[in-house]
């Protein structure tokens, strides 16, 4: 693990076992995990925390950052899933002006 990033399964573990002990059982497939990727953490964090408000989303959303790994994993999911850059972006809940980009760099 990079030393900059957070330890998501401890972090998740330890809201698990104080706040919602009763969802343990559905999000540890994602804790069984040896590494967590974005998507991996923003699927955890639905399961954990159900639908936020728009304040909430919109404020969230400012902060996210993904790994080049992580990128090629949603580039993947739009071929395999035949979504063009706009069902893409609607899916992820990203910008189609992100995802244009990341094509432009990982697929020329």
């Amino acid at each position: 693990m990079n030393p900059t990033q957070p330890d998501y399964k401890l972090i998740y573990n330890d809201i698990l076992q104080t706040k919602f002990p009763e969802k343990a059982k559905e999000c540890l497939p994602f804790l069984k995990k040896k590494t967590l990727s974005a998507i991996d953490i923003l699927e955890l964090n639905k399961k954990v925390f159900g639908r936020m408000d728009e304040k909430s989303f919109t404020t969230n959303q400012k902060y996210r950052s993904y790994k080049e790994s992580d990128i090629i994993k949603i580039l993947d999911y739009q071929k395999k899933n035949q979504f063009n850059n706009s069902e893409l972006a609607r899916h992820f809940k990203l910008s189609r002006n992100t995802v244009a980009k990341w094509r432009k760099i990982f697929l020329s």
